[in-house]
């Protein structure tokens, strides 16, 4: 197969698994470059940051960070804070990213949630490479994402309306996420880890510091318990 069939077939592929992001990503981006307009910052700026940053979070932080008292060391910490979850997504990538080349460095720049999600669950068809698949789902994520935040930028002062609720279509995707692996998978059991090692750590830690722990909960857990779930996964 050519170096051109390939990338195509893996383009026609990946796009399907990405239309949910683009309805999120498109009005959350949107929202992004509005905000940005509002606090007085050019069109450019949402259009650079959204292109090199890649982390809606940050970028929505970053705003008051620049509007702020110039401090290196305390932007660089509120950032791994907030993206400190990226850690354990790269942990779990290691052997899916392996081997692809210079496509390796682009995967890792720009995997963001969305991106891990449908890289790691998705089933890639047969004849379609596994590494132009991932890429384009990450490319095409990044490219809604700098689409809506440049537009909301440049529309920005002509556009008023109520962005209250938007955040709920990220949620609403996840949930459907999760929805389409629980139907997929015949092994539910690290599915319940992730619920109950989320719940209990919600209650004991509350909403604002749930994620981290959750997450070191969920990956010593599903680390234990390893072995048990590839002898039952080789069994189903």
């Amino acid at each position: 197969m050519s170096r051109e069939k390939k990338w195509k077939g893996a383009l026609k592929a990946a796009f399907p698994h990405t239309i949910p992001i683009f309805a999120g990503f498109w009005f959350l981006g949107m929202t992004y470059g509005i905000y940005m307009n509002v606090s007085g910052f050019p069109f450019w700026y949402p259009m650079l940051m959204s292109l090199t940053i890649f982390a809606g979070s940050v970028e929505f932080v970053a705003v008051n960070l620049l509007l702020g008292a110039f401090h290196p060391l305390q932007a660089l910490a509120v950032t791994l804070m907030i993206n400190a979850r990226h850690l354990f997504y790269g942990l779990s990538m290691l052997e899916k990213y392996r081997g692809n080349g210079w496509k390796d460095f682009y995967l890792i720049f720009g995997m963001c949630d969305e991106s891990f999600s449908i890289n790691y669950t998705a089933r890639i068809p047969d004849g379609v490479d596994r590494g132009w698949f991932m890429f384009f789902v990450t490319l095409l994520n990044h490219f809604y994402w700098f689409l809506g935040a440049t537009l909301g930028g440049i529309f920005g002062s002509l556009i008023h309306f109520n962005t209250e609720g938007l955040d709920f279509v990220i949620a609403a995707m996840f949930v459907v996420i999760f929805m389409e692996q629980w139907r997929k998978d015949k092994e539910h059991l690290s599915s319940l880890v992730g619920l109950g090692a989320t719940l209990l750590c919600l209650i004991a830690f509350g909403a604002d510091r749930f994620l981290i722990p959750g997450m070191l909960m969920i990956l010593a857990v599903l680390t234990a318990l390893r072995r048990p779930l590839e002898k039952r996964g080789e069994e189903l």
